[in-house]
């Protein structure tokens, strides 16, 4: 699956203005109007009514500004959800419908005033199939609802879409919720500062950076070069998730704490697995056995690298983790979803693990494959391995392709053949 989906982006990827080329271009501006042309002189304001003329192989183009959508711009409300914008026009294999940032600029989605009472937010409601968003920024979503409830800024619903450079911060909604759909790829996003401060008890338990739950048959998702960092429940998280999720190169820092450190909601860095108080029968069969590859957990309230009670086993690899509560946790349970054991079925190789309380916690070491790591290898690791452990280079800006930053920390000083970071020649 990931060479497929790597091929569909780089089928894709190239400047904004090439994406357009084989299709109209169409623009939204803060200050545009829904009855203009919708071209590059006269934009419409909203995506809602772009999509009415983009066709497969189009590009809308959202020029910068702050947009400030309000209750009446909520495009459909189906049971407790109100869905703001509602994306469910579809593009082609070969000619997907995009959503881009203009150029260099910033369209920022400040929705502080969208409140519909007594429901869920999704800010994007993404349904369609072959699409691609691009370069756009959400902030100030918000909570009504003061019982156990979510927000969400992107609900992800279709197949073969590509999310990227999306900037999902500073609101009470989860930044990226995917729940049905194949073959999607959530590429070089960021999302930080979330916290649902509203409903239960405030600490915001439901508000993760990315989640992971696609459904049955819903197959090849892939977060790839995301961030997630200061949300207050995890910083990615597939628990209840029916088929498996990859997560590869993606980065995880604070979760469960405020920018403040106040301790927040469950706070791991990756939450890979598990189906909460599911009935044993209502588990999927087969499990999907999920991959977490070359990511980076640091400074999360309790565990780096979490199985979450997961009844199978999971798939861990060049994983760095480093002051964590615990950096490795692959905690367990038996077929009835109730018992909670040491893990088991597991593959962990080429980890690192430094400066937690605990490198590696609850594994069934005789029912798991763990190779080459730190802390198999008992390699007694100091401060001196490691080129930097200055953790702020992981909150540097990206490149202006969207790409990570390029950091040491963590990096080792020397070859070693465990870590997300290999070290560099000298």
């Amino acid at each position: 699956m990931g060479k497929v989906v790597c091929f569909l982006t780089a089928l894709l990827v190239g400047s904004a203005n090439l994406l357009a080329a084989d299709g109209h271009s169409w623009y939204v501006a803060p200050a545009g109007d829904d009855t203009a042309a919708g071209d590059l002189e006269h934009p419409f304001a909203s995506i809602t009514r772009a999509q009415k003329s983009a066709a497969a192989g189009d590009t809308v183009y959202l020029r910068g500004g702050t947009y400030k959508p309000t209750d009446a711009d909520v495009v459909q409300t189906r049971g407790i959800f109100a869905h703001l914008f509602v994306l469910d026009k579809s593009g082609e294999r070969d000619k997907p419908i995009t959503y881009s940032a203009y150029r260099e600029e910033r369209p920022v989605f400040d929705c502080s005033s969208v409140k519909p009472e007594g429901k869920r937010v999704s800010i994007f409601y993404v349904s369609g199939n072959w699409l691609r968003l691009i370069g756009i920024e959400i902030t100030g979503a918000q909570v009504t609802i003061k019982t156990h409830t979510q927000s969400i800024c992107i609900e992800s619903q279709g197949n073969h879409n590509i999310f990227e450079r999306l900037a999902l911060h500073d609101g009470q909604a989860i930044g990226v919720y995917h729940v049905r759909g194949s073959d999607n790829l959530f590429l070089n996003c960021d999302a930080w500062n979330n916290r649902d401060y509203t409903s239960e008890d405030g600490k915001g338990g439901n508000v993760d950076g990315f989640g992971g739950h696609p459904s049955k048959g819903s197959t090849g998702n892939v977060f790839r070069g995301c961030r997630a960092w200061y949300n207050s429940d995890d910083g990615y998280d597939c628990i209840n998730a029916h088929e498996s999720v990859t997560f590869e190169n993606c980065w995880a820092m604070g979760n469960g704490l405020s920018p403040m450190k106040e301790s927040l909601a469950d706070g791991n860095g990756f939450k890979a697995g598990g189906y909460g108080s599911t009935p044993a029968e209502r588990v999927p069969n087969p499990l999907p056995r999920h991959v977490v590859r070359f990511c980076i957990a640091v400074g999360n309230k309790n565990s780096g690298f979490y199985a979450n009670h997961h009844l199978g086993g999971c798939d861990w690899l060049n994983n760095s983790a480093f002051r964590n509560g615990a950096n490795f946790n692959m905690l367990g349970r038996l077929a009835d979803n109730r018992t909670d054991i040491d893990g088991v079925g597991h593959v962990l190789r080429n980890n690192l693990s430094y400066g937690g309380r605990r490198d590696l916690a609850r594994m069934n070491a005789e029912k798991c494959t763990a190779e080459n790591n730190s802390f198999t290898l008992e390699t007694k690791l100091t401060d001196k391995n490691f080129l930097s452990l200055d953790t702020t280079e992981l909150f540097q800006p990206r490149g202006k392709d969207g790409s990570l930053p390029d950091i040491n920390c963590l990096r080792p000083a020397a070859k070693i053949s465990f870590g997300a970071l290999p070290a560099r020649e000298k």
